[in-house]
Order: structure tokens, then sequence, then C-alpha cells
């Protein structure tokens, strides 16, 4: 799959080749899904018409969840948040959540983006799933997402007892742009002094808008969000800053000086996407300041690969390695 408006990949850095499962089903979503997303295409991202949002009837999978919708309090002097409140039904007593965190590139989604998969995990588990919808860029530049974020999991924290959660067993989480803001929300709440997440959950992240990794030019061009979706997304957060000096690790997590003291993390990512080596980067950091981080590298994988082809082998070996990973978390 190549777009003509995209940066060529460098000849010199052969890309990975797809998983043959996934290459099949790359090749169906050709015309359905560009690899690369334009500025010009935002508002068409960010229309009803463009997005898939699961009924509430859905989201109570056949009864196993009481769904509820609050609106919360946002950051001082922004507008209230809403907060998607699943609950597994025939519970009692606070239960671990996951506190997820839709992608869509920092430019799309709401927060009942990507939230089945959330769900299917969730009912496995039994744990109660808390989703946050932030306010999107290019309209709400940083900080406003991940300042949504953290005012979202604070509230989550200081009413857990309310909605049933248990406060010392939150995983944060989320996928691309969602994953990186877990990551910044995490990092947020450790130099603030805030909750105390039991875990950040990070699939396919997205972490550094320098865009300039091996994996960055080989992937341009190929597969699902690639180099020209990165900028588009990055530059919609940041506009004429992104890539410089003076980027915010709440931003972009990758610029981070000091991993320590973050919870346990999971993290994955395909080998076959712009996402690679920023995510196997962050791990490497995480260890070497002395924290836990469990890292999937899923051979062949494309970004997205386990949402757009969930029955693929890949996809159910990519989901169960979550579970197992939210299983022994939690269980400690």
């Amino acid at each position: 799959m190549t777009v003509p408006s995209s940066p060529p990949h460098d000849d010199r850095l052969s890309p990975p080749p797809f998983d043959p499962e996934l290459a099949v089903a790359l090749a169906t979503m050709a015309d359905g899904v560009p690899s690369a997303l334009l500025p010009e295409m935002i508002p068409a991202l960010q229309s009803g018409a463009a997005l898939m949002r699961p009924s509430d009837d859905a989201l109570r999978r056949g009864g196993a969840f009481e769904i509820e919708e609050r609106t919360v309090p946002g950051p001082e002097g922004a507008p209230g948040i809403s907060l998607l409140i699943c609950r597994p039904t025939g519970v009692s007593g606070p239960i671990p959540a996951v506190y997820h965190i839709h992608g869509g590139g920092m430019i799309m989604g709401d927060n009942r983006t990507g939230i089945e998969l959330v769900l299917e995990m969730a009912q496995e588990l039994r744990l109660a799933v808390v989703s946050v919808e932030y306010r999107l860029a290019p309209q709400h530049p940083h900080p406003a997402p991940v300042e949504d974020c953290y005012a979202g999991l604070v509230w989550t924290a200081e009413h857990a007892e309310e909605i049933g959660v248990d406060r010392d067993r939150i995983v944060v989480g989320g996928e691309s742009a969602g994953g990186g803001l877990s990551a910044a929300v995490v990092l947020l709440a450790r130099d603030r002094g805030g909750p105390v997440p039991a875990g950040q959950l990070l699939a396919s992240p997205m972490l550094d808008d320098r865009n300039d990794t091996v994996s960055s030019r080989q992937m341009a061009g190929l597969g699902i969000w690639d180099r020209t979706s990165n900028d588009t997304g990055w530059t919609a957060l940041l506009g004429e800053r992104r890539g410089g000096p003076d980027v915010s690790p709440y931003a972009a997590p990758a610029r981070a000086e000091d991993l320590s003291g973050l919870p346990p993390a999971f993290i994955d990512v395909g080998s076959a996407e712009t996402f690679r080596d920023e995510d196997v980067a962050y791990a490497t950091r995480i260890w070497q300041a002395g924290g836990q981080a469990e890292l999937h590298v899923w051979p062949g994988g494309f970004h997205g690969f386990d949402m757009l082809v969930p029955q693929a082998a890949i996809s159910q070996a990519a989901r169960a390695a979550r579970v197992d990973w939210l299983r022994r978390l939690l269980a400690r």
C-alpha cells in the first residue's frame, strides 16, 4: 500500500515484511485506509460519519456490563469531560479497573473508540473500564488532551469507592495516541504526586514527535499510520514546536529525561510499523532506570493490526498477552 504524497521510504532501509495473514487483509483495505493522512483530511476524520461509535447495547455485551456516562470536572478553567463507565454486572465490592485513553493520532476519536477490545479483556478478568473523552487537536493543542486525561484519572481515583473501583488497582492504558497519552498521564501523576496507577498498558504508543527513527523511515508510505500521518498528528498537537528542542515530555513521553519511579509497563508494537523503534527504546529506558516493563514486538504487525484484523493468529496472540499481563499484575 503506497500513497504518492507520503515521503518515500529510504531504499537503503528495507522494510520488514508484513505477517502473511495480515498482508492479505492489508491489501483488501488499501482503498479505504490510506497509509498517509494529511492535514486537510482532519475535518472529515473528526466528523461523525467517519467514526464508528458502538451503541450502549453493544457495550453491554449481552448484559455483562452496566453502562453510564458522566460529565466530571475538567482541568482548571476548562470544560467538563465525559467519562464512559462500564462496570461488570453481578460483581460486589471494589474491583480493579482499566482507565482507558482512546487512540486516533491526537486528531480523532472519542471515549468509545477502541473500547470494545478493552471490554473483551475486562469481561474475561471481571474489571471495570473508565474511558475518558479528551479534547482533540488541532482545535485544542497540547496541553489540552493530556490535561483532560489527567483530570479524568484524578476524578476516577477520588470517586473510586462511589463507582465500585479499587483505587489501588487502576491500570492506565490505551492504544496509539492513547498509549502515548497514557504514558504522559503516568508521568504527570508521578511528578504531581497524583494517583498512583497499578500499571500502564501501552499498545503501540505514539511517543516521539521527532518522527525520525529507522522504523519511521523504513515504513514511510507503507502500512497504516506512516511517517506522513505521524507528522500530521504531531503537528496538529504541537504546531511549529514539533521536532524542536522545547517539547514537553507530557506531550511526547520519549522526551522525558527520567523514567524512574513509574508503575510496571506493558508495551507492545508491530515490527512493521512507524512506532517500533521509539516503543522499544522507551521500554529499554524504563529498564535502564530500574523499572519494570514487559515488551512484545509482534513480527510483521502493522499499526493497529489487532483491531483491524482481530481474527488473525498474531492478533489473537497479542490480545492474549495483554490479558495475561493484566491478570498477573492485578493478582499481586
